[in-house]
């Protein structure tokens, strides 16, 4: 498919063989005012729930994000009946302040302020409908699209079946709530089988206080009674509930991916990975600025994408090995960190997190197995603990405070990736790196070439693409 957007990233989508069109300073040039860009990408070995953001700079916090759905092939059966609806739900914080002046407090070395409050697809309490009949099931596509805060979504009186997380269809585990950390992306199906009037659809902040809520409204076509009452509870700061949940999502084997065969006809948990990388964040003041980093690397943008660079061999932009994989307990320092990467590798990578807070990691151009997560230290003796079996495979995952998120992933994509902190403060003050997954075949197989449309800018311009 073609899509015409400004400088956006899709959260989720892998770019198979293609990270020129990834969105992110890493991999493309910024598109100039009043110019436009078309991203040329396939979507055919993915399925499920996703979403696009502006990624340049702080522009995600004046909004320009949306939903992207990816059905089945058909004739490819979905594990549940086609729902009478599909509703796209994009939650998150929000602040009354611009971008700019969000980013101008980030730039002077502060964290950000607490939000102003939550969002429903861009509106406030009350201020977004969905319409069901009664006896019919619906599917919710939600997305935690905010920018520092993790989510708990409910809707009063009625139960969600999950039935996808990022692209993996799940064992159809009903649960009354849910934890929607930043980034990520869940399929429920909701059953509109309760007495006909309007119910309090909600969202608030987990681990937060004080505690943000906001609200819209479950319709029956056939309610005359608006939502009334107290807005039902949820969870607040318990992280205990929020793992043993987290722990309690699954793949579901027999239901067949993006082609015909079963999700669980890969059995990740029978290979064995070539080497463990361990991501630790923190949050270092550096000449005399907040900043945040990873493995003691705090990560300042190149004057050139790192992917075009790399094409055209350009010196001085980048060094490979400038991201250690293992934490670094000296003073932290500013880099453009690039780990060095092998295709077809299988990687476990351990997220450390030593912070109060909680932390949500992504990795574009790949899923990845979420295969322990716990309290404490990780130490090898951890791995006894691990789901060999059955965990999903996503591309965001959470580590919650004073603890440690495991991760098996297939290097199966060639191409300059970027891994980073989704609270995007923190991503903006350098909790992030990149990946250089090379292959030394130079294929087409491997990867595509580079896009004959693709902007060239800082000392890759004046340069050429290809003649085809």
């Amino acid at each position: 498919c073609e899509i015409r957007l400004s400088w956006h990233n899709r959260n989720g989508i892998q770019q198979r063989r293609n990270s020129w069109q990834d969105g992110v300073y890493g991999t493309n040039c910024p598109i100039p005012p009043g110019k436009n860009f078309t991203y040329a990408l396939q979507v055919k070995d993915q399925i499920g729930s996703f979403f696009y953001f502006p990624s340049l700079g702080f522009h995600k916090a004046a909004g320009a994000f949306g939903g992207i759905r990816i059905w089945s092939r058909p004739r490819i059966p979905v594990p549940f009946p086609p729902p009478a609806g599909d509703f796209t739900v994009l939650a998150g914080d929000w602040y009354k302040r611009n971008h700019y002046q969000l980013r101008r407090i980030l730039d002077g070395g502060h964290n950000l302020p607490f939000p102003d409050g939550l969002l429903i697809n861009g509106r406030g309490w009350n201020g977004c409908t969905f319409t069901v009949d009664p006896g019919k099931t619906y599917r919710f596509r939600i997305s935690n699209v905010g920018l520092t805060t993790s989510i708990n979504f409910r809707i009063q009186g009625h139960k969600m079946k999950l039935v996808e997380v990022e692209g993996s269809h799940t064992l159809q585990n009903t649960y009354s709530d849910l934890d929607i950390h930043l980034g990520q992306s869940y399929s429920v199906l909701v059953t509109a089988d309760q007495p006909a009037k309007d119910y309090y659809i909600v969202v608030s902040s987990r681990f937060t206080k004080p505690v943000l809520t906001t609200t819209a409204i479950l319709h029956y076509s056939n309610s005359w009674q608006r939502v009334s009452g107290p807005i039902p509870g949820g969870p607040t700061t318990q992280i205990d509930w929020s793992l043993n949940q987290a722990r309690s999502f699954r793949w579901n084997l027999t239901a067949s991916g993006p082609r015909p065969n079963p999700q669980g006809s890969y059995h990740y948990g029978l290979i064995k990975t070539s080497r463990t990388i361990t991501l630790a964040n923190s949050g270092p003041i550096i000449n005399r600025k907040q900043r945040y980093a990873v493995n003691g690397v705090s990560y300042i943008p190149a004057d050139t994408p790192l992917k075009i660079a790399d094409y055209f061999n350009i010196p001085g932009v980048f060094s490979l090995g400038s991201m250690p994989s293992s934490p670094s307990w000296g003073n932290a320092y500013l880099q453009t960190a690039v780990m060095p990467a092998n295709f077809r590798e299988f990687i476990e990578i351990v997220f450390q997190n030593w912070e109060d807070t909680v932390q949500s990691w992504h990795i574009d151009g790949h899923s990845f197995f979420v295969v322990g997560m716990d309290g404490g230290q990780w130490t090898p003796a951890s791995r006894a603990r691990y789901n060999l079996r059955d965990t999903v495979a996503r591309c965001t995952t959470q580590v919650y405070p004073k603890s440690w998120t495991a991760i098996y992933m297939a290097l199966d994509n060639v191409g300059m990736w970027n891994i980073r902190s989704e609270n995007w403060a923190r991503q903006y003050l350098g909790q992030q790196f990149y990946l250089r997954v090379y292959s030394p075949a130079h294929s087409w197989r491997d990867e595509l070439p580079i896009p004959k449309n693709a902007l060239l800018c800082g000392r890759a311009r004046g340069r050429h693409t290809r003649p085809l």
